[in-house]
């Protein structure tokens, strides 16, 4: 194995022969250098895995040498070795991004952990990582047989995300896909759980908190008496989705909650959101509010009515604060809301939706560009980290915290990633939606779907009395057999929502407080 290179500066080096012995032993070819400017002419010359720097030198000190190092070689490592415990000093080293900080005197075991640390780190994590998800995976397995209610389930689900975030950092992809199985026969038992409570708890029995239902259990007792609350739906956001961006939320706003409930099906924005703002179900908005309720097969917006719906909930539920509603799908929104939002500060509740991780869901079925930069769920959600950090919404959270505004963050309804084609014969006026389908006469595979034969039980309109509901379980998509493979060459491996699965269903419901 070749050498490991490190080039040691350090004015008085000869003191340091002990040391040099003990790493040359174990493997690393070390390099002494006495002062800052021949370390500089060294560094452009021969190729140097770690620098060791000492801080205090005649001549060019330490910092001045570790800034013109991360001029030349900003990649290059480089770890501060100083007598001085000096805070500012401390700072200022930590500012030009040293990967490590030790203080003299370091002993030979120090200088050599710091150099695992440096050299090894992704493959330490990766070996730790993977032990333990090997521990994990046997427990994990007797776990899902014993899942018993919603919180089970969602505590879970909860457990299957922050294995998949850190197995997806490592190398070796071998781990990831015993995990994906292991996903796949979660969400199997998901459709059954689903399957067996559904209509119970649409119907009122006990289970978990619904989208008709999260306004007055959830949102409604985190609305401040004397405090103004921004209430952020963020269109089709998911849980990893939420973990991946709140490192970035967090440097405003601190979690005070961090819970999840249950989309109701269809988990499609026309159901769910109305669901949401209304604080009714489907079949009770179309009942009681028929002008503002389309069904699937009708032209024009869906969502035109959240506001409405809202206020009607807010009457019902006597909130007596005032209120604002906005809806966010272009910049120029985003940027005068931003621009206004001190004259929202009296409000008990500014409620945001924005739509654009919706949009980039949808985007990966349509543009080709979009496929190829988010091909599976790690593309994904690094693309939605990478337009949040880029977003107006970050200022929107940014200039929210600065006016001690508390955030209560929260979707509509999840998205899957669909693999499996189940094919369906229909009527003219089905929906056309890949993870559910409402219409008449509809022929499906049974075993690849939740059959709702009768709409009323499941809390949903229909258009008449043989009108069903189908919702597609796991990761399977509806396609008709006309044009069988070239639809299914179209939508495999595209984002879509609608249907039965954790990733849909268990959504994300966090409370933060302002810095």
């Amino acid at each position: 194995m070749d050498r490991i290179n490190i080039l040691w500066v350090d004015d008085e080096i000869e003191m340091l022969k002990p040391h040099f012995l003990f790493l040359e032993e174990r493997g690393y070819a070390l390099t002494p250098c006495t002062n800052g400017q021949d370390a500089l002419d060294l560094i452009d010359t021969r190729p140097f895995e770690v620098i060791l720097l000492d801080e205090n030198m005649p001549g060019l000190n330490g910092l001045e040498t570790l800034q013109e190092i991360k001029n030349r070689k900003p990649q290059l490592p480089v770890v501060m070795i100083t007598k001085n415990e000096e805070e500012q000093i401390m700072e200022d080293a930590i500012g030009s991004k040293i990967a490590d900080y030790l203080i003299k005197p370091v002993n030979p075991h120090q200088i050599l952990l710091s150099l695992k640390k440096i050299l090894n780190h992704q493959h330490l994590i990766a070996e730790k990582t993977t032990q333990n998800y090997q521990k994990e995976f046997g427990k994990s397995a007797l776990e899902l047989s014993g899942l018993k209610n919603s919180e089970d389930w969602i505590a879970h689900f909860k457990k299957l995300i922050y294995w998949e975030l850190e197995l997806e950092s490592l190398e070796d992809s071998s781990m990831l896909e015993i995990f994906e199985s292991q996903k796949n026969e979660a969400n199997a038992l998901f459709a059954k759980f689903v399957q067996q409570h559904y209509q119970d708890w649409i119907q009122g029995s006990e289970g978990p908190v619904l989208s008709h239902q999260l306004f007055k259990k959830r949102i409604l007792p985190e609305l401040k008496q004397h405090k103004p609350t921004l209430l952020l739906v963020i269109d089709n956001l998911r849980i990893d989705q939420w973990k991946i961006i709140q490192k970035e939320i967090t440097n405003h706003y601190v979690v005070e909650k961090e819970d999840a409930y249950f989309s109701i099906l269809p988990t499609a924005t026309q159901y769910a959101r109305n669901a949401l703002f209304a604080g009714l179900t489907p079949l009770e908005i179309q009942k009681q509010f028929p002008q503002w309720w389309k069904f699937d097969h009708e032209e024009g917006g869906k969502n035109l009515h959240e506001e409405d719906l809202l206020r009607e909930q807010c009457i019902r539920l006597g909130v007596t604060r005032p209120w604002s509603y906005h809806k966010i799908t272009q910049l120029h929104q985003s940027q005068q809301l931003i621009k206004n939002l001190q004259n929202h500060t009296h409000e008990g509740m500014t409620v945001v939706v924005y739509n654009f991780v919706d949009m980039i869901s949808h985007a990966k079925t349509e543009m080709e560009m979009i496929k190829e930069l988010a091909p599976d769920n790690k593309a994904y959600r690094s693309l939605t980290l990478s337009w949040f950090q880029n977003s107006p919404l970050k200022k929107l959270l940014s200039k929210a915290a600065t006016l001690d505004f508390q955030l209560v963050l929260t979707t509509d309804h999840g998205t899957l990633n669909v693999n499996n084609p189940s094919a369906v014969v229909a009527d003219k006026e089905t929906s056309m939606n890949l993870r559910y389908k409402t219409g008449r006469s509809l022929t499906f595979e049974a075993k690849e779907v939740l059959d709702c034969e009768n709409p009323n039980a499941f809390a949903l309109p229909s258009l008449s009395l043989s009108s069903r509901y189908i919702f597609a379980k796991e990761d399977y998509y509806f396609i008709y057999k006309n044009n069988y493979n070239h639809y299914v060459n179209f939508f495999n491996n595209t984002f879509q929502h609608g249907g039965v699965s954790l990733e849909e269903m268990i959504v994300p419901f966090v409370v933060l407080r302002p810095r």
